[in-house]
């Protein structure tokens, strides 16, 4: 995130309250205010994303940190920066639930939340980071598409991964791309006023910081009129806000990467499909049927809303979609849902990873 602060050359903001394991977050930036950092230690999870959407709103990059019991808490405010559509990186560190839970042990059980955690229709881009160096690249592109397409972005981790370790190689800064941000400084040669809801290519809405002349606007919860941002009862424009809400957030497939194979064949049986910190597991246990010349392949996605476009035509080529999950099912219900494939899931609530000898033989099971 500092490294995205850099490279959009905006300064990071991170108002939050601590929670295991998403702690350490808030821990390590208060280290960094030679780099323009600014920390707030929240009194409550409210506080810590109402902290950050003000930040949002005077032009910092915005960013709060979390866990499950904090995102619900976060519900309320997460939909009052989808509907100003305010840029903002969410960042969940999963554990286990309901309520405290299992604070200490790791799941993947609020997709689901992450996906429709929020009052009315309150589409948000939702990313998963795979492994602990995935964690640097997925946050600079959470950072990237939230300041890019003006909108909230949940970044999905948990325990597992927050806990893990692996060697890797941290890239140059001049390795890394430019994060081009435009804000709002004057009205442009013909324009007559301000209008803080007209949209761009991204379908995303002009940034104006907030005191610049002529620039003023309306901002809040209630619905806005098109394009004026002014409060707003009409029946057919609260539907046409959502829709356009909702045609932003899909739109952001036209610029994220095509999901790939990991390993195997582009058509075969059994796609393992997986999300998150199963990554591991999966690729070790797909590896050794694969060398024993089974018909399998594996494909992870990191990009869990939207999804790339062309998941459906992989997810076409093989006979059995296999989803393993730390969870009862929720990567599953959405994938039936969007490409209505009867995938088969493998599921795991033990609080611990799953193990690659329960998930070979679950595979060899659909071989």
């Amino acid at each position: 995130m500092l490294a995205a602060s850099e490279k959009a050359n905006i300064g990071i903001f991170l108002g939050s309250y601590p929670i295991t394991p998403a702690t350490e977050i808030l821990q390590e930036l208060a280290k960094m205010k030679h780099l323009n950092a600014l920390t707030f230690q929240a009194e409550d999870e409210i506080a810590g994303i109402c902290s950050a959407i003000g930040a949002a709103f005077t032009g910092r990059l915005a960013v709060t940190t979390t866990s499950g019991p904090g995102l619900a808490l976060k519900g309320e405010a997460i939909g009052l920066a989808v509907i100003t559509e305010l840029p903002i990186v969410i960042v969940n560190v999963q554990r286990g639930g309901p309520s405290t839970g299992l604070p200490t042990k790791t799941e993947q059980s609020d997709l689901m939340q992450a996906y429709y955690g929020r009052n009315g229709e309150a589409p948000i881009p939702v990313l998963a980071a795979s492994t602990p160096s995935d964690c640097f690249f997925m946050a600079f592109e959470a950072v990237k598409i939230a300041l890019q397409h003006m909108t909230p972005v949940i970044l999905l981790s948990d325990g597992y991964i927050a806990n893990g370790a692996e060697p890797w190689k941290f890239p140059a800064a001049a390795d890394l791309p430019a994060i081009e941000v435009k804000f709002k400084t004057s009205l442009a040669e013909g324009e007559e006023k301000f209008l803080p809801y007209k949209r761009d290519e991204k379908l995303a809405r002009p940034w104006a910081i907030p005191g610049t002349a002529g620039l003023e606007h309306r901002i809040g919860g209630i619905e806005k009129q098109h394009e004026t941002g002014n409060v707003s009862y009409d029946p057919e424009n609260h539907e046409f806000m959502v829709k356009m809400r909702q045609a932003k957030v899909d739109k952001i497939a036209d610029y994220i990467p095509l999901q790939t194979i990991d390993s195997g064949a582009d058509k075969g049986k059994v796609l393992v499909l997986g999300w998150g910190s199963t990554y591991g597991t999966i690729k070790s246990a797909v590896l050794q049927l694969q060398s024993q010349g089974k018909s399998v392949s594996h494909a992870h996605i990191k990009y869990m809303r939207p999804f790339p476009k062309n998941l459906g035509e992989i997810l076409a080529g093989f006979e059995t979609i296999l989803i393993p999950e730390i969870n009862n099912g929720q990567l599953i219900k959405i994938i039936r849902d969007q490409y209505l494939v009867d995938a088969k899931a493998y599921n795991k609530i033990m609080g611990i990873p799953i193990t690659k000898l329960e998930l070979v033989t679950a595979i060899e099971s659909y071989l």
